[in-house]
């Protein structure tokens, strides 16, 4: 008997090698055959899944390259993005320093500005107050020049319009600090307008009119003759007086006959006058000399220029003395009861009393007014 073929079951047949069992032990063989298969099959899974590890490899090979590739890009393109951020950082920080440079620059002009604002201001307000203090100084010397011119003339009308002007010039300016400058005008023009003073001019020019008149005043020793004259003017028809009366008388008459008459009438008069029975209070005119009559008329006259010229300068008492002297000497020597010497003392009576009433009012108010404001307070 033949040996049975001895088959090892470790030996796996190759893939489509057909199995062949020996007739003899075919029942062994069958019993074997599931074996076999379960170990195709393990090989095929196994095979599957290799391929499929393969496959998953190179699918997340190819994921990985991918993703290496966009990491790369993102890297690059972040490198970018940090130069560009370093370049724009540069820029940043460039344009802050130029930034900062201007803005010194800025503060500096601005701090300029406001120092030369401030000297500006100072500059104005300097300006302001030298032109209130040309104002008040102008002022006071226009209103000094107005009281000299005052005194000089005895007139208040250049004081009333020097503070006029005065007060037209501080309403324009408009200044708060000349008001108290301004009230103390409006008091001190409210008291000229109240005050009374003697018209000097027309003082003067009654004095003058007086001295020229010194001429022709009658002393008392010659009132007979100056009496005579008077009768011989009265009897002389002026050529106003020449009615259709005297027309006719003249006719009449002729002009020796006329002549004769009023010769005769002097005669007469002064016949009449021969022997005179008067009272003398003041022997001294009656005893005056014809050729001293001159001398004294001369001294009337210097008694008044004297006057007149105390009148000019203000000082009325001197001028008072001597118009009491003129007056003295006019009842003393000349004709009282003359119209013309009658007149002259009326005059020198009026002279007398107003210069009693020709001191001048004051502007002391105005003029402390005027010195506070120009120190300043």
């Amino acid at each position: 008997m033949s040996p049975e073929p001895h088959t090892d079951p470790s030996v796996t047949a190759a893939p489509g090698t057909p199995v062949t069992a020996a007739a003899p032990g075919a029942g062994l063989a069958a019993g074997m055959a599931p074996t076999a298969t379960t170990r195709h099959t393990g090989t095929y899974l196994l095979g599957a899944v290799a391929l499929a590890a393969l496959v998953s490899s190179g699918l997340l090979w190819q994921k990985l390259n991918t993703i290496q590739e966009q990491l790369a890009r993102q890297s690059a393109d972040a490198g970018a993005q940090a130069i560009e951020a370093r370049t724009v950082a540069r820029q940043a920080e460039e344009l802050v320093r130029d930034t900062a440079a201007r803005l010194s620059v800025t503060e500096a002009r601005v701090g300029e500005v406001a120092l030369q604002r401030s000297q500006l201001e100072e500059l104005m307000q300097s300006l302001s107050r030298s032109r209130d203090e040309n104002l008040v100084v102008d002022i006071e010397s226009a209103i000094r020049l107005a009281q000299q011119q005052t005194q000089l003339t005895g007139s208040l009308e250049p004081l009333v319009a020097a503070l006029k002007s005065a007060n037209q010039r501080i309403e324009r300016a408009a200044q708060p600090r000349l008001a108290p400058v301004q009230r103390a005008i409006d008091r001190d023009l409210d008291r000229l307008t109240r005050a009374t003073v003697t018209d000097t001019a027309g003082l003067l020019a009654r004095l003058d009119d007086l001295v020229r008149q010194v001429d022709e005043l009658p002393v008392q020793n010659a009132v007979a003759q100056a009496a005579a004259t008077r009768r011989l003017a009265a009897a002389t028809p002026g050529p106003g007086a020449e009615g259709a009366s005297g027309a006719s008388a003249q006719a009449d008459q002729a002009w020796w006959q006329t002549t004769l008459q009023r010769s005769w009438e002097v005669v007469r008069d002064e016949a009449r006058n021969l022997v005179r029975v008067s009272r003398i209070d003041q022997p001294e005119a009656i005893l005056l000399a014809p050729e001293q009559t001159f001398f004294l008329r001369e001294n009337l006259k210097l008694k008044l220029l004297n006057a007149r010229l105390g009148v000019l300068a203000r000082q009325f008492e001197s001028a008072r003395a001597d118009l009491a002297a003129a007056t003295a000497a006019l009842n003393k020597y000349f004709d009282p009861a003359s119209r013309r010497t009658q007149a002259a003392a009326a005059v020198l009576q009026t002279a007398q009393a107003s210069m009693k009433a020709a001191e001048l009012p004051r502007l002391d108010e105005t003029l402390s007014a005027l010195a506070t404001a120009a120190a300043g307070r």
